[in-house]
């Protein structure tokens, strides 16, 4: 079953966050895993969240996406991401 990394992600220093983004597709790729949905701004139609940028990775099941989210380089992109955004990230199983 497919699993999906969700991220709404608000930029506070573009700066930093650069090398974020120009870093981060080589570990999706190495995951075996595809952006979906990148950096798009949601128009939103109901409800009180208002993300600002939207991401949604792909991953070929939960145990890949598991090991993503613990690799320790890719630890390393998610302290710039939390240094230069303000951000959510949240895990989905999809269906089966």
């Amino acid at each position: 079953m497919k699993a999906y990394l969700i991220a709404d992600i608000a930029i506070n220093d573009s700066a930093v966050f650069s090398e974020y983004l120009v870093r981060m597709p080589e570990f999706v790729e190495k995951y075996g895993a595809q952006y979906l949905v990148k950096g798009n701004s949601p128009s939103v139609i109901e409800g009180q969240w208002h993300p600002e940028q939207l991401v949604i990775i792909e991953f070929p099941n939960r145990q890949v996406l598991d090991g993503f989210l613990k690799d320790a380089e890719v630890q390393n992109l998610f302290h710039l991401r939390h240094s230069s955004t303000d951000s959510n990230l949240i895990r989905v199983n999809g269906c089966t």
